[in-house]
């Protein structure tokens, strides 16, 4: 199990395709870059990583590569599904590459109540000596995993961070005001990581780190210090792209921003297709401002 606090910023990786097939090249490179920017963890098989339209071979392959490139990062790994013979089984499947951590998703569709949810995490906890990450966004699976379940779900031993999207900023200040000392509480919104690490948030498991490593890892790092003016420089700065990294479902507008920077095709499964032209005129015009596209 992970034996340290998850903290700074975590990459949600996407997963490049070429021809339908995931390009594994494409995806190490990714990877690599990820590291030279100083990325303080890794998350494949995520949401961005559109790990539902994924195959157990591709996941599995997907997770070995990100495991021989990660160097020292911790490697947070998805595997959240919607059933808990499913997501034990995912567990199984994935555990022989040995990551740091399991993603474990509120259970979507089902909308189970707080008693339900904290079972069945329970449940996924008890089946592994892995580290679990709660991963609580309502947005997608229909369901609020409220702070006082969180908190609940903290107290047990391999159950050792979350991942908040709720975008409610009371629920998760009660979290981080009340967790363990050694439970991390990490940001699952871009634009909501000054706000978050400011007031006591471990970190953020980004999607603009995807296109600006470097940049979203100064962030996290001038927040762990204290350094709230660097720290609302950068924001500002990011604040273009966090808003357009969203004009249309996560990843669709990451991989077109990752494509216009020649990093990957512009390539995703059904039911996501590629931006719009709004979209990615948004995005290069972001790209630019940033310098990162040649005006």
């Amino acid at each position: 199990m992970l034996t340290k606090k998850l903290y700074g910023c975590g990459t949600a990786l996407v997963t490049p395709f070429r021809d339908g097939k995931v390009d594994y090249d494409a995806y190490a490179a990714l990877v690599d870059r990820q590291i030279r920017a100083g990325i303080h963890f890794l998350v494949p098989l995520g949401t961005t990583g559109e790990t539902p339209c994924l195959d157990a071979s591709e996941r599995s392959g997907i997770l070995e590569l990100t495991m021989e490139h990660r160097g020292d990062r911790p490697v947070v790994v998805g595997c959240g599904t919607n059933s808990l013979t499913q997501t034990v089984s995912g567990i199984r499947q994935l555990e022989q590459y040995s990551p740091d951590a399991f993603l474990v998703v509120v259970p979507y569709y089902n909308k189970p109540t707080q008693t339900g949810m904290y079972e069945y995490f329970k449940a996924v906890a008890e089946s592994t000596d892995k580290g679990i990450v709660l991963y609580n966004v309502p947005g997608r699976t229909g369901t609020n995993l409220k702070a006082e379940t969180t908190l609940r779900l903290a107290e047990i031993p391999n159950i050792i961070a979350v991942k908040e999207a709720s975008g409610n900023y009371s629920q998760i200040s009660e979290i981080v005001r009340n967790a363990p000392e050694d439970f991390s509480v990490l940001s699952g919104n871009d634009d909501e990581t000054l706000s978050l690490m400011a007031t006591g948030a471990d970190g953020i498991i980004s999607v603009a780190s995807n296109v600006v490593p470097e940049d979203m890892a100064r962030l996290a790092e001038a927040l762990l210090s204290d350094d709230i003016r660097e720290a609302r420089k950068l924001h500002h700065r990011l604040a273009p792209l966090f808003r357009n990294l969203f004009l249309e479902s996560n990843p669709i507008p990451v991989k077109a921003a990752m494509s216009l920077m020649g990093l990957m095709e512009n390539s995703l499964r059904l039911p996501l297709v590629p931006a719009s032209a709004d979209t990615c005129a948004a995005l290069e015009d972001t790209l630019k401002g940033l310098g990162y596209l040649n005006v």
